[in-house]
């Protein structure tokens, strides 16, 4: 792993930039889990939003992370893959909005109360599988 790729940490929060319609970037903070292994960054989402809407128009998107002192910042380019709208309590979108909170949050103190959320809120996974890197490392 490269300097760069360890300033996204394997979790953190961040800036996710997409496409709108005009072609000018539309930013958003986030919280992200990120495996080097496969280099896929995931975020938790709600269907509906702006971030959502331009993905799936336009997959293209950059993940930013700075340094606490921001001398030092990455960026992750990439295309998205959106997962399926959490439908129900049980199924593999839940499952994964799981999995991203426990590698973002640790242990949650009421599971079937955050999996009702889930599907209540219309979540989904962002898949950024990244496949470049710029940035400067000081």
């Amino acid at each position: 792993m490269d300097r760069l790729e360890q300033l996204l940490g394997d979790r953190g929060r961040a800036v996710l930039a997409t496409l709108k319609t005009d072609g000018r970037p539309q930013l958003a903070t986030i919280d992200f889990c990120y495996d080097a292994e496969a280099r896929v960054a995931r975020i938790s989402t709600v269907d509906g939003s702006a971030k959502v809407a331009n993905l799936r128009r336009d997959p293209r998107a950059s993940l930013y992370v700075g340094s606490a002192d921001l001398a030092s910042y990455a960026v992750a380019e990439g295309e998205v893959e959106i997962s399926a709208v959490a439908a129900a309590a049980d199924d593999a979108t839940v499952e994964e909005l799981v999995d991203v909170y426990c590698r973002i949050q640790g242990e949650h103190p009421d599971w079937p109360d955050y999996r009702a959320a889930m599907v209540r809120d219309r979540r989904l996974v962002l898949r950024l599988n990244v496949t470049r890197f710029y940035g400067l490392v000081r």
